[in-house]
């Protein structure tokens, strides 16, 4: 019997070869967090903190392949998914959450890389609409990811709460909608569910060191509900990790860098 205290996570994303986002992302963050990652790559990027010069999917039955694989034999406690990028891969992907009926997934519907680039194509968005967002335990959009899946504008709170609310209608169990690209000098995430609203609020960081917030954060959600975490518990350890990590952010890199992943070891060797 596998105890469910570790949390044990299954991450199905793309690599991203400058470490800052993807799949090293969500693995650094669940390791960090004290949970076990694995994971199911669906698609190798040429990437840097400047950006994203190249995209190469996996075949969808390999990378169904690779989930099964690991939970026939691992096991998992939550399921996050990232980049996805084509239809056939969401279509995947659901297939894979059917098979694991029970685990609460964490949907996190990247659509953008932070340069700008695509990473989600029209029919693959009608796909996470109609496949995922109702397998949702947690989807964890961004202002412009949650336009695009409801067709709500969300350039305040009330656009966050009313893009959620119809989130949540489509079948989501409970919703994210992060605030990072709202304007204003607070960032407001609100977490909204059937039984109500939480906010989560702090003051915005000036710094172009940002890549893999939106991986992280989720991730982070993941570990946490993978442990046993209730929702609001998990989210709100989640935000206070992910706010720390862009605080401290090393500044590597030309471009949009990566977070401080590795924080909380640093403080447990230098307390």
């Amino acid at each position: 019997m596998q105890s469910r205290s570790l949390g044990r996570v299954l991450i199905i994303a793309g690599s991203d070869s400058g470490g800052g986002a993807g799949v090293q992302a969500d693995i650094k963050t669940v390791t960090m967090l004290g949970g076990y990652a694995a994971t199911a790559i669906t698609a190798i990027t040429v990437q840097n903190t400047l950006g994203v010069s190249a995209v190469h999917p996996i075949p969808p039955d390999v990378v169904r392949a690779q989930a099964q694989a690991v939970l026939d034999d691992i096991g998992a406690d939550a399921i996050k998914t990232g980049m996805l990028g084509r239809r056939a891969m969401v279509e995947a992907v659901a297939a894979v959450l059917d098979a694991a009926a029970g685990v609460p997934a964490v949907i996190d519907p990247v659509m953008i890389a932070k340069g700008g680039q695509s990473l989600l194509s029209d029919k693959a968005l009608d796909a996470i609409l109609n496949l995922l967002v109702p397998r949702a335990a947690l989807l964890t959009p961004n202002a412009a990811e949650a336009e695009a899946l409801t067709g709500i504008a969300v350039g305040d709170l009330d656009g966050q709460r009313r893009a959620g609310e119809a989130l949540l209608a489509l079948g989501a169990r409970a919703v994210l909608v992060k605030g990072g690209h709202v304007p204003g000098a607070q960032v407001i995430d609100l977490l909204l569910t059937p039984s109500g609203e939480t906010l989560l609020e702090g003051p915005r960081v000036d710094s172009r060191h940002t890549h893999g917030t939106g991986c992280t954060l989720a991730s982070a959600c993941a570990a946490g509900l993978a442990q046993g975490l209730k929702l609001e518990d998990a989210v709100a350890r989640a935000w206070a990790y992910t706010a720390e990590a862009i605080r401290r952010a090393p500044g590597l890199g030309g471009g949009h860098g990566p977070l401080d992943h590795g924080w909380p070891l640093r403080d447990a060797r230098d307390p």
